[in-house]
């Protein structure tokens, strides 16, 4: 099982997640097809589109190409990888009635944990919550993001999203997890010997390091926003702490803000700045935090000691963590701008940190280290619930 060529269907994808690790499977020898929508708004690259186009009878126009995909190209895989309990976008219904089919015609098939669902929204509102901040509770307290969209999370906790996500956990062989909260709400539903963590992909060797200068007298910080998930992502209170620092210290830093750019003018606008401005509800580093680290900038994302730990990593520790309490972010981005000599050596270990962990050729192996375990207990005849 070591090394032989597996046949992957990734379907579903998000930020460019699955679409990053097919090329790092791909260069392992896989044959790998991916059917997704191309996250979104992002069009990223795919072999099988499954976006939902506008109009009345959207919805059945994609289930009936997911009928005949499912009849031809969707079938006879080693290992189907699903984005999410909700893979495709279409009612909870007809995903589970996909699911089966997809169980039924492929060897095995496995979540990629990487969003919310039920198992994840039950994590962050436990009271015994091992984490003491997220994008719905903060510090014991409703977030600003709860209060706006109570709807959302009630959806994930209630039928008919709750007994779906339920079938789905029940159904598959495994789930990889790409982040270390997504990981803890995955053990709560999975035995250790049916889950793994993956992280996010990054590849690294596409991605050229920008050569930051010994001396930086004008920090150049940069917030990307998404304009509907401002309050989700906490970049509504990262930029007024930004913008404080920034009038505060105008001859010390500048601030450049963007919203919703097309994902290669994103990036080149970024690749112009010192600091990266992320998230504040997360203990990791996501896609965007870990594309900055790549390209040897400094970012502002969550950082926190649990995470380090999670990745065994002792001695780096580049990430400027932000935190859900405005007078310590302003505080934190203060003291970014007001020490640039730190600038360089912060972004030279960002980048090491990210090749460490992230590198596309090093999620994919972890991938393919459970889908290997998995499929060998399989055939073995020692399958067992992954409950």
């Amino acid at each position: 099982m070591k090394n032989r060529q597996l046949r992957i269907l990734m379907v579903g994808d998000a930020s460019n997640y699955h679409r990053a690790l097919a090329g790092g499977l791909r260069e392992m020898g896989h044959d790998v097809v991916l059917a997704s929508n191309g996250s979104g708004w992002m069009d990223t690259e795919r072999d099988i589109d499954l976006s939902r186009k506008d109009g009345k009878l959207s919805g059945a126009r994609l289930w009936f190409k997911l009928c005949r995909l499912m009849k031809s190209r969707l079938r006879g895989f080693d290992v189907v990888q699903l984005n999410n309990p909700v893979f495709v976008n279409l009612r909870p219904e007809r995903n589970i009635m996909l699911f089966r089919e997809l169980k039924r015609h492929n060897r095995s098939i496995f979540l990629t944990a990487l969003g919310t669902d039920t198992a994840y929204a039950d994590l962050c509102l436990s009271p015994s919550s091992p984490l003491a901040y997220n994008e719905w509770m903060v510090y014991g307290k409703p977030s600003p993001y709860h209060i706006q969209s109570p709807d959302v999370i009630k959806a994930w906790l209630e039928d008919p999203l709750k007994s779906h996500c339920a079938e789905i956990y029940d159904g598959i062989d495994g789930a990889v997890s790409a982040l270390y909260e997504y990981h803890l709400a995955c053990r709560k539903q999975l035995s250790d010997d049916r889950l793994a963590y993956g992280g996010i992909p990054i590849d690294t060797q596409a991605i050229r390091p920008v050569e930051l200068p010994d001396r930086i007298d004008r920090v150049r910080l940069f917030l990307g926003m998404h304009r509907d998930r401002k309050v989700e992502k906490g970049t509504d209170r990262i930029f007024e702490a930004a913008r404080r620092v920034a009038e505060r210290h105008p001859d010390r830093c500048t601030l450049e803000i963007v919203e919703n750019l097309p994902y290669g003018e994103y990036i080149q606008r970024m690749r112009g700045s010192h600091v990266v401005l992320d998230q504040l509800y997360s203990y990791t580093p996501a896609t965007n935090a870990l594309l900055a680290m790549a390209m040897g900038l400094n970012t502002l994302s969550g950082g926190e000691e649990e995470y380090y730990e999670f990745i065994g990593e002792e001695h780096l520790r580049p990430i400027i963590n932000a935190v859900p309490d405005d007078d310590a972010l302003y505080a934190t981005i203060e003291n970014t701008v007001m020490h640039p000599e730190l600038i360089k050596q912060r972004g030279r270990e960002g980048r090491e940190l990210v090749v460490k962990y992230n590198d596309t050729g090093v999620v994919a192996r972890r991938f393919v280290d459970l889908w290997g375990r998995v499929l060998e207990s399989k055939e073995s005849g020692n399958g067992q619930n992954p409950k």
